[in-house]
C-alpha cells in the first residue's frame, strides 16, 4: 500500500507523552495541546493531517468540516469511538482508528472488581468503617463460587473477564452476535440465545458497543425473566442497561445490585445520578481503562499505528477501511 500524506499530528486529551515521542521518532511533526475548546480545535485542525484523542474530545461532523481537506486520520487512544462521528469521517475519506486490545486487561480487571464489590459489599463496608462503625452482620455477603455469570459480548474483554471469573469457580455462559460458539467454547463460554440466558444468570455483565441493537438491551423484560436478586455490571458503555428499568428492578428487589462504571452522560445527571447514589449500586467514574499500564499501552499503540499508516506499511486499527477505498 502507498503511504498517506500525514506529516503533522495534533495530540489532545492528556494522551501519554510517549505517543508524541513515537510519532516524532517515526518522522512526523507532533504538537500536544490538552484541554482545547471546540472553537480552538476547529481553528487549529486546518494545520494538521492527523488528530489523536481519548474520550474527552468529541470529534463531531462540525469539527471534521472545520478541518477542511487537511485531516487524513483520527486516532482514538482507546477502544470506543462513540466520541467520533465515524460516518462524517468516512464521507470525507478520513481514517478512524482505535486500539481495541490495549485496555483489555484493565477493563476486565475492573469488571471483576465490581463483581467482588457487589458480592461482598466492599464499598459500603469501607464507608461504614470510615464513619467509625463496626457492623459485620450488616455486610453479610455471598460467594462467587458456583454462581453463573452471563457475559454479553465475547470479544477481547469478554474473553478475559470469563477467564478471571472461572478462576473464582463461576460458571460462564454468554452470547455474541459475531463470535461463533465454536470459538467461545474454547475459553469456556458456551453460547445460548438471549431468551435462554436470562433465567440462568446470577450475574450479567455487558461488553458490547453502544449501537442501536444494544441500546437498552438489559431492560424490564430482561429483568422479569431473571432470578430475583440478579446482579448486573456495566463497564462497557452507558445506555446498554436501561436506566428506568434498572432503577425499578433495584427498588422492587428483582435486581440485587449493580456495578456501574459508565454512564450515558458523564458525570451522571438525572436518573443516572440517582442510580449512582443508590444504596445497591457500586458506582465508579469510568475507571475501566484508568490504569497506568493501559494509558501507556493505548498511547504507544495509536502512535505506532499512525506512523505505520503514514508510511503505507499497515492499516491496523482502522475501523472504516472500506469507506476509504
Amino acid at each position: 500500500m502507498a503511504g498517506t500524506s500525514i506529516k503533522k499530528v495534533l495530540v489532545t486529551d492528556n494522551v501519554s507523552p510517549c505517543c508524541k515521542q513515537i510519532m516524532e521518532k517515526g518522522g512526523l511533526t507532533v504538537d500536544q495541546k490538552d484541554k482545547m475548546t471546540k472553537e480552538e480545535l476547529c481553528a487549529a485542525l486546518k494545520e494538521y493531517d492527523g488528530l489523536v484523542v481519548r474520550s474527552a474530545t468529541k470529534v463531531t461532523a462540525e469539527i471534521l468540516a472545520a478541518a477542511g481537506d487537511c485531516l487524513k486520520v483520527v486516532g482514538r487512544a482507546g477502544t470506543g469511538v462513540d466520541n467520533i462521528d465515524v460516518k462524517a469521517a468516512s464521507e470525507k475519506k478520513i481514517a478512524v482508528m482505535n486500539t481495541p486490545t490495549a485496555n483489555t486487561v484493565s477493563a476486565a480487571e475492573q469488571t471483576c472488581v465490581l463483581f467482588l464489590s457487589l458480592a461482598r459489599h466492599t464499598a459500603a463496608a469501607d464507608a461504614s468503617m470510615k464513619a467509625g462503625n463496626w457492623d459485620r452482620k450488616k455486610f453479610m455477603g455471598t460467594e462467587l463460587f458456583g454462581k453463573t455469570a452471563v457475559i454479553i459480548g465475547l470479544g477481547h474483554i469478554g474473553r478475559e473477564v470469563a477467564l478471571r471469573l472461572q478462576a473464582f469457580g463461576m460458571k460462564t455462559i454468554g452470547y455474541d452476535a459475531l463470535v461463533p460458539s465454536s470459538e467461545t467454547e474454547k475459553f469456556g463460554v458456551p453460547q445460548f440465545s438471549l431468551d435462554d440466558l436470562w433465567a440462568q444468570a446470577d450475574y450479567i455483565t455487558v461488553h458490547v458497543p453502544l449501537i442501536p441493537p444494544t441500546r437498552g438491551m438489559i431492560n424490564k423484560a430482561v429483568f422479569d425473566k431473571c432470578k430475583k436478586g440478579v446482579r448486573v455490571v456495566n463497564c462497557a458503555r452507558g445506555g446498554i442497561i436501561d436506566n428506568a428499568s434498572l432503577l425499578e428492578a433495584l427498588e422492587n428487589g428483582q435486581c440485587g445490585g449493580a456495578g456501574l462504571d459508565v454512564f450515558e452522560v458523564e458525570p451522571p445527571t438525572g436518573i443516572e445520578e440517582t442510580l449512582a447514589k443508590h444504596s445497591k449500586v457500586v458506582a465508579c467514574p469510568h475507571l475501566g481503562a484508568s490504569t497506568t499500564e493501559a494509558q501507556l499501552r493505548v498511547a504507544e499503540e495509536i502512535g505506532a499505528q499512525i506512523v505505520d499508516y503514514s508510511k503505507g506499511t499497515s492499516t491496523k486499527g482502522i475501523i472504516n477501511l472500506k469507506a476509504l477505498q
